[in-house]
């Protein structure tokens, strides 16, 4: 009897925006280094999906380069696929190589004390507790509406300066990373408003300096002049994105997984003390970003057997990782008190882990039980099977997540 042929699942489609958990299974087991040709610009790709193999990519930056306008082909620059392309987020710390990357990143560091950490908690409670109560007079309430009110107050507060632009600088980022070939221009525009925004937070800064990250970042370009002043508007623009998007996905993704596991929800009611570790498993079980940004290989390299040449393209699956049974038991089932596995990859992993994690777990940490808290009953207001996610390569986001507040709603 002749065995059936194998046909790898259809990815970057809208089918597998919305759940590319089957995918990865498949890809896991068929074909953990995978070429393809992404849809946007048919550039040539490989999609690496296995843990180790994954967390392998994310820790060499000796053959594994982000630095896209220094290693990326010149078909993949054209696709409009370069993070931040014709602006100086091209430059943000997530694409840095060393030994840029080292010294900004160190200087970038240096303002996440723990001393500073620690003042974020108090005015994140209260930023949380407000939000809440907007939610509860709301209409319709919608946790997106909530998750993103969250993070752009707390980062405004981290900054030291209102962010009473947050959603029109949200809908920017969204706009930046929907590729499009036919209208790479539109993208770039949308990267320049960020850009823009974050200059104009530096200026007023600049004339009201605070004991807050804008203004230590300043420091480190004005004091001893250590970050040039492109530099200091790329990291500004990199809190910007990272602590508006990221962290808005991370919370609404938390809530929804507490929905459709009732038993971990009332675990964590009654044992509140494991907020930690259930920060990290709405990390490892449906994070804020789908993939890492895109890596480019420096030399001819081997992954899990197969050869990847010099000049290549490669989609590190971070949520991929994070679901392989070799390295998560049940890697498929939510459990808040999950430990003894190996380290999820949902912030990332080596050089470019993610700058703001220690604000992003705070938040979550914080908001998602408040929640639940607040609204002990609280249940979807949609059938599951119509909430939708943003169609994009490279973050987790649900679009809305309409709610009852009570149970007899």
């Amino acid at each position: 009897m002749t065995a059936p042929i194998l046909s790898p699942p259809p990815l970057f489609t809208g089918e597998y925006f919305q759940n590319p958990y089957p995918a990865f299974t498949w890809l896991r087991e068929n074909s953990p280094v995978h070429p393809l040709t992404f849809p946007v610009g048919n550039l040539p790709m490989w999609l690496v999906t296995r843990y180790e193999d994954v967390r392998a990519i994310l820790g060499d930056h000796n053959r594994f380069s982000s630095d896209a306008p220094r290693w990326a082909t010149e078909d993949f620059k054209k696709a409009g696929m370069a993070f931040g392309t014709g602006t100086v987020i091209e430059q943000i710390l997530s694409v840095l190589d060393p030994p840029d990357h080292t010294r900004v990143r160190k200087l970038a560091m240096g303002a996440f004390t723990p001393r500073r950490t620690a003042t974020w908690k108090e005015p994140t409670e209260q930023i949380v507790q407000s939000a809440l109560d907007r939610m509860q007079r709301m209409e319709q309430p919608d946790v997106m509406e909530f998750a993103s009110i969250v993070p752009a107050e707390v980062i405004g507060r981290v900054l030291g300066i209102p962010l009473d632009r947050f959603k029109e600088i949200l809908h920017a980022i969204e706009r930046a990373l929907h590729v499009d070939p036919e209208h790479t221009d539109e993208s770039t525009k949308a990267y320049q408003e960020i850009v823009d925004y974050g200059r104009e937070v530096i200026t007023e800064k600049r004339r009201n300096p605070g004991d807050d990250l804008t203004t230590t970042f300043i420091d480190a370009r004005d004091g001893d002049d250590r970050l040039d002043e492109d530099e200091l508007v790329a990291l500004v623009a990199l809190m910007i994105m990272v602590g508006l998007d990221t962290t808005r996905n991370l919370i609404g993704s938390g809530v929804l997984a507490l929905l459709d596991h009732p038993d971990q929800r009332d675990l964590l009611r009654a044992e509140p003390q494991l907020a930690d570790t259930a920060v990290e498993e709405f990390l490892r079980y449906d994070g804020a970003l789908t993939v890492a940004l895109i890596r480019f290989t420096k030399e001819d390299v081997e992954v899990a057997g197969t050869r990847i040449p010099a000049g290549s393209t490669v989609i590190a699956a971070l949520q991929s990782a994070n679901r392989d049974p070799a390295y998560f038991a049940h890697p498929d089932r939510l459990d808040i008190t999950r430990n003894g596995d190996a380290r999820h990859l949902g912030l990332g992993h080596g050089l470019h882990n993610c700058l703001g994690a220690a604000l992003a777990r705070l938040e979550t940490r914080i908001a998602v039980p408040a929640v639940f808290e607040r609204f002990p009953d609280l249940s979807l207001a949609v059938p599951r099977s119509d909430l939708r996610y943003g169609e994009s390569w490279l973050l987790r986001s649900l679009e809305s997540l309409p709610v009852h507040l009570n149970s007899k709603e």
